[in-house]
């Protein structure tokens, strides 16, 4: 009620000096109250907004929920987690990509050198196969070595090999053939194969994965069941993932007796429950893949 409509209630029930003394008093009091709301509005619009962006946040943090990855903290390596624990075994492969004119003189090269360090016993090292690039990316070899005893294994052999005058002569001569190299180094998924010496002839298909960073372990995860489903011949090989040189690499190593046996068996896998779910939740974890058909050399210990 304002103020004019309760004096004019007052003169109609009562005297005019007790009307007054009422009026008095209602409009004193209208008057304060319009100066403590007066005092308060910003206070009560500051709350007001401050209310507003609080919502406003947790909206925004439910909608980031939605499309941002959580990822899980944790207290360990992911070599630690991954790899094989009853072995300490590092591996290195190499990509030579060989000037065309040179490929049949580096492969010889390759014959005669390698296998010297594979069968000395003073270099802890295990030459694991050896190959040319059949279908990828052309005039280049590979060559995948395993060494016994980890990083201290790679530096004694590397120590040693730099004091062996043949091997010396072998890069000087096989540096004039290629055209560029890259190594990596990689320790091998605990659930796969052990890359042991197989008897041929095969051809071999290097698949190559580059992941998005933070996907390891989910990849691992998945592949320890999925690997399952390509164990019922002997295709599977070895499977690594990388510690230096290009990170987040994953390489899986399989051998076919020729390319439509590879078709075969890979159609085949489709036919078991499971592994389109293996596929359908690895698949977003790719960059990046690549495939490699290879021939062994005749030194290769993988036939």
């Amino acid at each position: 009620m304002t103020a004019a409509l309760l004096l004019r209630s007052l003169t109609s029930t009562g005297s005019a000096a007790d009307c007054c003394k009422m009026a008095s008093r209602a409009v004193s009091a209208a008057w304060s109250r319009a100066n403590r709301m007066q005092a308060c509005g910003p206070s009560l619009l500051l709350a007001r907004g401050l209310a507003s962006s609080s919502q406003k946040a947790k909206e925004d943090s439910w909608l980031r929920s939605l499309f941002v990855r959580k990822v899980d903290p944790r207290k360990d390596a992911h070599s630690n987690l991954l790899a094989k624990r009853e072995t300490s075994n590092l591996y290195k492969i190499q990509f030579h990509n060989v000037k065309p004119e040179c490929l049949d003189a580096y492969n010889k090269l390759c014959e005669e050198v390698l296998p010297k360090i594979h069968a000395g016993e003073e270099y802890p090292c295990t030459l694991v196969g050896t190959w040319n690039t059949w279908y990828g990316e052309q005039d280049q070899a590979v060559h995948l070595w395993r060494y016994e005893g980890g990083y201290p294994a790679l530096t004694e052999v590397m120590s040693k090999l730099r004091k062996n005058k043949e091997f010396t002569e072998f890069r000087k001569e096989r540096g004039n053939m290629l055209l560029s190299r890259k190594n990596q180094l990689l320790l091998e998924f605990s659930f796969w194969n052990e890359p042991v010496p197989r008897q041929g002839p095969n051809i071999y298909e290097l698949r190559s994965y580059q992941l998005r960073p933070g996907t390891m372990i989910e990849w691992g995860n998945h592949w320890a069941r999925a690997i399952r489903y390509r164990q019922d011949g002997s295709e599977a090989v070895a499977g690594f993932f990388s510690q230096i040189g290009q990170l987040y690499m994953v390489h899986h190593l399989w051998a076919y007796k020729d390319l439509q046996s590879r078709d075969d068996i890979r159609n085949s896998a489709w036919q078991k429950d499971g592994w389109d779910e293996c596929v359908y939740y690895t698949v977003p974890l790719i960059q990046e893949m690549e495939s490699r058909i290879m021939i062994p050399l005749k030194s290769s210990p993988l036939q």
